[in-house]
């Protein structure tokens, strides 16, 4: 080991929010997962333009992270390492995630989950942002090129540890019962309308779920079990 020389004083700061210190570091037990968020507060806060994200292939080409993923005694390619960092970063919901079809390719794109970085994804969800926007970030010219954004649907297991915390047991399971039982699409909506009011629980989600299921949503109901839904009276 080479001995570090020290950090120079006061020049070459990267800000991190307080936050992670005191709620996503204590949960974080894989080195990997710790060592790309810490690589990407540095080089996201270094980027130009908005909004501020990285492509997996500007990941995987970095010398620095990929020998910052070596260790030895683990014979994995640092490109495995890489991708289940980044897996488990997403859900734990420190960072947003969007995939865009290039060709006959499939790039995703990383960002850190802001409010701000959330409405970025929605839209580019929506079809309200082009994914194009991301090329020019990422500095190619892809003339006659038409990108198009690949649909990630959160699993209800995520959507719960990225609005309300880590999973045990029993709400596992009820999760997996409200699964079988609800569309997906009125869970994802039943998680937002919940962020939205600040009620980050499961009881009040479940409470929305069994209300749409009782009263309809949208003039809509569905066969549990089913995913059909059924038009009702209004």
């Amino acid at each position: 080991m080479v001995a570090f020389a020290g950090f120079p004083s006061g020049r070459g700061t990267v800000p991190v929010p307080e936050v992670f210190f005191a709620t996503v570091l204590p949960e974080i037990e894989d080195v990997n997962e710790l060592k790309v968020t810490a690589y990407l507060f540095g080089t996201l806060y270094q980027k130009r333009g908005q909004p501020r994200c990285i492509s997996d292939r500007e990941l995987v080409a970095d010398a620095t992270l990929r020998r910052a993923l070596r260790r030895r005694g683990d014979p994995r390619p640092p490109e495995e390492k890489l991708r289940q960092a980044l897996d488990l970063a997403v859900r734990r919901g420190t960072l947003l995630r969007v995939r865009i079809r290039v060709d006959d390719e499939v790039v995703t794109w990383y960002f850190f989950h802001t409010d701000r970085n959330r409405r970025v994804v929605e839209r580019l969800f929506q079809g309200e942002l082009s994914p194009m926007r991301l090329l020019e970030l990422e500095g190619i010219t892809s003339e006659g090129t038409t990108p198009a954004v690949v649909l990630e649907k959160p699993t209800i297991f995520t959507l719960y540890e990225q609005n309300i915390g880590p999973l045990v047991p029993l709400i596992a399971d009820q999760l997996a019962d409200a699964a079988e039982h609800y569309p997906p699409e009125w869970i994802e909506t039943a998680f937002r309308e919940a962020a939205e009011q600040n009620k980050r629980s499961w009881s009040y989600i479940r409470a929305i779920l069994r209300r749409w299921d009782t009263e309809g949503k949208g003039g809509k109901r569905h066969e549990a079990g089913t995913g059909r839904r059924t038009s009702t009276a209004i």
